[in-house]
């Protein structure tokens, strides 16, 4: 087995890849804490031959976990933020500063999609951007809804939105707090992505395809504009493409990768930017 390790600065995902079928057998998340510890924190490490890890933690935490693994695994495979890798040029002035699973998410998008704008919805919402070619061009930070939500302290915090909603019904304005609150941080965050993505589009003179991921993905999506596709273990399929280890991933196929549907023409992309830059 090989288990793929997601440390997040909140919630550190895992999940338990068959090394023979490529298969998918288990998967779960914890929150990041100061100790791992086995059988609660990771799965039984005793079937596991090989981990591969993408950490976003404190430096702490990350050696802790690499030195458990280290004792009990074969081998342990750490993914680093370098100045290129796999056909893509890292747009950091300094490039190990960009966050591991932002450089996961792209290197996945770029293997999956080429030029692609990466979106990745957890506790901060991040926008990477990589052009044909190969070019990063560096991306965006801005709070998830989580974040926003707790910056108000409203005592709204554990009232999450709920991911099945329609995005019309979160535009509308909310006749109780926790909705008014929802219906604005939702907002917030949709209109970021969508003012981003199209911005960038129009200065680079290209429609890229998008691809979102994170625990948010879903309901940050419903009120995407533009053509995109959802990918949940996009990080793991940079993990999967800087590390192979079974003939699938040799042979490039990550798993769990969506269809990716064409994007919006330039034009349109560029007319609805100018219809925005005129409310």
């Amino acid at each position: 087995m090989i288990l793929d390790l997601d440390i997040g600065n909140t919630l550190s995902k895992w999940r338990l890849k068959d090394a023979d079928s490529s298969e998918i057998r288990s998967r779960g998340a914890v929150w990041t804490r100061e100790e791992w510890k086995p059988g609660s924190d990771i799965p039984d490490l005793d079937v596991v031959e090989a981990v591969r890890i993408s950490s976003v933690a404190r430096q702490a935490v990350l050696e802790q976990t690499v030195t458990l693994l280290q004792s009990r695994v074969r081998s342990v495979y750490v993914a680093r933020s370098v100045p290129e890798a796999l056909g893509v040029v890292n747009g950091y002035e300094e490039p190990h500063r960009l966050g591991v699973d932002r450089w996961m998410g792209v290197l996945a998008g770029y293997q999956l999609a080429g030029g692609c704008c990466a979106v990745d919805c957890g506790s901060a919402i991040t926008i990477d951007f990589v052009l044909p070619g190969g070019r990063h061009l560096g991306g965006y930070i801005l709070p998830g809804l989580r974040l926003m939500k707790e910056s108000l302290q409203l005592g709204t915090r554990n009232v999450a939105i709920d991911p099945d909603s329609e995005a019309e019904e979160l535009l509308l304005p909310g006749r109780r707090t926790v909705e008014a609150v929802n219906h604005g941080i939702y907002l917030a965050a949709v209109s970021a992505v969508n003012r981003i993505y199209a911005e960038v589009c129009d200065r680079e003179g290209i429609a890229l395809p998008l691809l979102l991921t994170g625990g948010d993905a879903r309901v940050v999506a419903r009120g995407v504009h533009s053509p995109h596709a959802i990918w949940p273990d996009m990080v793991y399929g940079g993990l999967e493409a800087c590390f192979p280890l079974t003939a699938a991933e040799r042979a490039g196929r990550m798993s769990g990768a969506p269809r990716v549907p064409a994007p919006a023409g330039l034009e349109k992309i560029r007319a609805g930017l100018a219809f925005s830059m005129l409310l």
